[in-house]
């Protein structure tokens, strides 16, 4: 069958591959490709950056933001035929160690932990593939092919719950939130912040064009200067890993506030600058900055409850190009007015 493949750690090797049926030790619930998500993960596996296949194997199907369509699943799996569904992407270590026991397999602590397309499993970019049941996601019929955005979602929910529980440390009541970076994961955010209520301020760089529209078209504030930001923010949603812009947004935070990482910088950079008075000015503040990476089962479902509360207009405009299979190293290749880019695996 046909799949999106690549050599780990080989530069441009993403190639359209003809890969085995997947094996039943992937899971006893099989299913048809339907679409899967290109993100910075994947640029930075075809970068050659990093990935590794199953063991004994030279290449790895990637493919780590999925959506299928049930063909096979086992009485009690709680999935039929013809079922929508997305898979988890992280998988428990052996041992298992105290945070992947408890089904925090996003903690894990000792890296033995294992990811569809990304470490030692193949991912869901094929044109079948099987799944556990466990780390299968039940997508309904309604959200259609916008199920694909299930997983960078759910990776967004896991943000939200941690910013919460984070926040929580002293009384609690965030306004203000910043988002920088008007990409798929930035617009996320910022959907999610405005279903919760929140005055909400997206900056970028770019001034004109689909993200500003989809920025107001949500009721928020675009813009493309910090200088520009009418307040003090009490959250901080950071999805460039650009570390200027980390330095400049955590100066600007209020009493208590709190700063989620979400973004990696692609490339290696370095900024000079004035760390000492920055600590200073985080610990007299109170402020809290952490990183999220990934998410546990319970994010997948927060996922899918956020992408049917959204506006499904809004998400089609989100998805700004659709590849098909047997052109899917096209899809690496950044276009001028891309967001999110899909594969579609039925051509």
């Amino acid at each position: 069958m046909r799949a999106m493949t690549v050599t780990p750690g080989k530069a441009d090797s993403a190639r359209l591959g003809e890969v085995a049926e997947p094996p039943a030790e992937d899971g006893s619930v099989l299913v048809e490709g339907l679409f899967t998500g290109i993100c910075g993960t994947d640029l930075e596996l075809v970068s050659g950056h990093f990935g590794t296949g199953r063991p004994g194997h030279d290449q790895l199907v990637i493919g780590h933001e999925s959506l299928g369509r049930v063909l096979e699943a086992p009485a009690g799996s709680g999935f039929a035929t013809g079922d929508l569904v997305a898979g988890v992407v992280r998988r428990p270590d052996p041992e298992p160690c105290p945070a992947c026991a408890r089904g925090e397999w996003d903690f894990c602590r000792n890296g033995r932990y294992t990811e569809r397309g990304i470490k030692e499993m193949d991912g869901y970019g094929a044109e079948r593939w099987r799944v556990d049941p466990y780390f299968a996601v039940p997508v309904p019929a309604e959200l259609g092919s916008l199920g694909v955005l299930v997983e960078p979602a759910s990776v967004l929910t896991k943000c939200w719950e941690q910013i919460d529980v984070v926040g929580r440390r002293s009384w609690y009541g965030p306004e203000h939130v910043l988002i920088t970076g008007a990409g798929p994961i930035g617009l996320l955010a910022a959907m999610v912040a405005r279903q919760r209520g929140y005055d909400v301020h997206v900056l970028d760089r770019m001034r004109d064009g689909l993200k500003p529209e989809l920025v107001r078209a949500l009721g928020a504030n675009y813009l493309t200067d910090l200088s520009e930001l009418p307040v003090v923010p009490d959250v901080v949603v950071e999805a460039t890993g650009v570390g200027q812009v980390v330095f400049d947004c955590a100066k600007l935070l209020g009493p208590a506030g709190v700063m989620c990482l979400i973004g990696i910088s692609p490339g290696p950079a370095s900024i000079d600058v004035q760390l000492d008075a920055l600590i200073r000015q985080l610990v007299v503040r109170n402020v809290a900055v952490f990183g999220v990476v990934n998410a546990a089962k319970r994010h997948y479902a927060d996922a899918v409850d956020v992408l049917q509360a959204a506006d499904p207009a809004w998400l089609r405009r989100l998805i700004t190009r659709t590849v098909p299979l047997s052109d899917w190293p096209s899809a690496l290749v950044r276009e001028p007015d891309d967001i999110k880019v899909v594969v579609d695996l039925l051509a």
